[in-house]
């Protein structure tokens, strides 16, 4: 006979409530929870399962109500990123629509490679039900969902469709959760019947359980080779990335840049990477980066990647790199990192990686004359970010006469620079989408303890604000402002966690640049395609359905009304107030000085509203980016702007 064990009848998804809500991340020696709260929305595909389960459990698992399944996962995920990928949020929904609108985020945790668990609800395992409701009847293929379509944008997809399948299946995706090198979404798809079906687990799979995020040593000899690179190299450049924060490296970053010497840029992740302001920090690199970043790397003969994926924006499409002796070392955890651009590469924890450098590069120093190029490029960079963020220096319009006149007295720079002259050591602002993640990589200063959280790997609208409550939910109650800094098209787009945030009583603060449009896709199509359309929050010409003014004509004499009148009407603070904000418009530098020194002790979520300029702009990093006008047209100016773009071309290399 079998010998017996200690089992427990649970539902699977009081099973899968009950277990994680006793798993534990280790970290250099610090025990924390791996999942502390679980957010969610229910519908009939995960009340009666996962809803049941984590009311009954809420003690052990809290949970959190949201607006839309979407934010709610980009709250998750900026919790994960603000915890240095040590604790997650565990994310549920219901069935089709609730369950697809978690896709997004899973694609931008992915991407970033930060953990995120989702728990959506599935179509019924069993069949006697069906067609169900939100059913996908796949004509070949009988057991599709929905839910397949998270296959591609995610590190680890499990569908349980019997109970005990979890035995193995939450240990897996705990792995995932807490590898440094695995890490993004991880997605157990729930059938809502299974979800409420029993089972005898072993109770000892409720036990506590730890999982340690290991730091994979450095091999001396990958060490070695990399640094007689260095010794070698008269103009060595580090661009450090996103892996400095998650592996705590900064210390370890900052000791090899002071010991021999060498400049430190930074990627939108790796966004205050350096703590300290010393002349080898010199900040953003590639097309949003600044002018001394970029002309050292164009000089550099030798590039160290440490922690980044070196993606198109950071090497400004393969165009950055303009030294025709430049050769390339990096320093990943990632396999497949280490080997971008033809390097030499160091698999291993950034930290450890660093200090081992550090221990090999003992006595060795860059050349006076390379500090000094640095010193100058950082220097004449200077006067140029001050003179841009000053807001006490009237903006005048006749310096631009591109821009439109809305009232706003401000630029988006002079309100980065009031953002920034607020900011305390402490503080994080949040960015990801638009024109405000590159004017905070070109110009923010994140030394001294002032974060800043930028996502960029996916570029994604609507993350902001969630994030912001991300943050707040990593940091506590105790930590120091959170502000998301985001366009009047982002907020437009997803203001609705504002609720979420007051119903929390989450201090956050989101800072609206009001420019009336999605200006920064407006820039780039001005450069590509000579002419402004649909990037503008404008009315149309002439009111009616546009479906009955369009053309039939072969000859298109007749035109259908345009979106180019009147700049919208639309008052953000009332939409944030009624969302359940303290919620302020400042117009000038004083009235956003005072908006945002009353407001820094103000309980729950906070919105000011502050119109900019449109069409005022950063000066460029002069970095090119690959995105192509069209190969043919019928205007002349997409003509001549081709022309431009394949002479570009020209500057683009390969590296193996």
């Amino acid at each position: 006979m079998p010998i017996p064990r200690n089992t427990v009848r649970l539902t699977v998804a009081q099973a899968v409530v009950k277990y994680l809500s006793v798993q534990h991340s280790v970290a250099d020696g610090h025990r924390q929870r791996l999942v502390p709260a679980a957010l969610g929305i229910f519908g009939h595909g995960n009340v009666a399962g996962l809803g049941q389960a984590l009311d009954q459990l809420s003690d052990e698992l809290p949970f959190i109500q949201g607006r839309h399944e979407q934010y709610l996962a980009h709250i998750a995920t900026a919790y994960a990123k603000a915890s240095r990928r040590r604790s997650v949020l565990a994310v549920t929904a219901s069935i089709g629509p609730g369950a697809l609108n978690l896709v997004t985020a899973a694609g931008l945790a992915t991407v970033n490679r930060i953990p995120l668990l989702l728990l959506p609800g599935d179509t019924y395992a069993t069949r006697h039900q069906g067609p169900v409701l939100q059913q996908l009847e796949h004509p070949t293929e009988a057991d599709a969902t929905v839910n397949d379509a998270f296959r591609p944008v995610s590190r680890f997809f499990d569908r349980i469709t019997r109970p005990e399948q979890l035995l193995a299946a939450l240990p897996q995706a705990m792995r995932v959760l807490t590898s440094p090198t695995d890490a993004g979404a991880v997605v157990l798809s729930l059938p809502q019947d299974i979800q409420s079906h029993a089972y005898d687990f072993p109770a000892e799979f409720f036990e506590p359980r730890d999982w340690k995020i290991r730091r994979a040593l450095p091999d001396s000899e990958e060490v070695a080779e990399v640094a007689e690179m260095i010794r070698t190299a008269e103009r060595p450049v580090v661009i450090a990335g996103g892996g400095i924060h998650y592996s705590d490296a900064h210390a370890a970053l900052e000791a090899l840049a002071g010991q021999i010497g060498v400049p430190v840029v930074e990627t939108f992740g790796g966004k205050g990477a350096v703590t300290k302001d010393e002349w080898w920090q010199v900040g953003g690199v590639g097309l949003e980066g600044n002018f001394a970043s970029n002309k050292l790397v164009k000089q550099a003969d030798l590039v160290l990647s440490v922690g980044t994926r070196l993606t198109d924006f950071a090497t400004g499409s393969q165009s950055i790199f303009e030294n025709p002796g430049v050769r390339f070392a990096a320093l990943n955890v990632t396999d497949a990192d280490t080997r971008k651009q033809g390097a030499v590469g160091i698999l291993a924890d950034a930290r450890l990686g660093l200090e081992a450098l550090a221990s090999a590069l003992e006595g060795h120093s860059t050349s006076e004359e390379w500090q000094d190029t640095v010193r100058t490029a950082a220097r004449d960079w200077e006067p140029i970010r001050a003179e841009w963020l000053d807001a006490d220096t009237a903006y005048r319009a006749e310096d631009h006469p591109e821009a439109p006149v809305t009232g706003a007295v401000l630029t988006q720079p002079q309100l980065i620079g009031l953002l920034q002259e607020h900011a305390r050591s402490g503080d994080t602002i949040i960015a990801a989408a638009g024109g405000p993640p590159g004017d905070l990589q070109k110009v923010w200063d994140a030394t001294d303890g002032r974060a800043c959280h930028l996502e960029f790997g996916f570029s994604c609208m609507g993350y902001e604000i969630a994030a912001g409550m991300g943050v707040r939910l990593a940091e506590g109650a105790d930590g120091g402002r959170v502000t998301s800094f985001i366009g009047d098209g982002t907020f437009l787009m997803a203001p609705t966690e504002i609720l979420t945030a007051a119903q929390e009583g989450l201090d956050v603060t989101v800072v609206v640049s009001e420019n009336h449009g999605y200006q920064v896709i407006h820039r780039l199509q001005m450069g590509r395609n000579g002419r402004e359309f649909g990037n503008e929050f404008r009315y149309r010409t002439q009111s009616g359905p546009v479906t009955e003014t369009a053309s039939t004509e072969p000859d298109g004499t007749a035109s259908a009304p345009r979106l180019e009148g009147d700049y919208l009407k639309v008052d953000l603070r009332q939409i944030a107030e009624g969302l359940g904000a303290t919620a302020l418009r400042a117009t000038t530098a004083a009235e956003v000085r005072e908006a945002l020194d009353s407001t820094r002790g103000t309980r729950g979520p906070v919105v000011i509203v502050v119109p900019t300029v449109p069409h005022v702009d950063l000066p460029g990093g002069d970095v090119w980016w690959d995105v192509a006008p069209a190969e043919v047209s019928e205007q002349q100016a997409v003509r001549d702007l081709r022309a431009k773009y394949e002479d570009a071309r020209g500057g683009q290399r390969w590296f193996g």
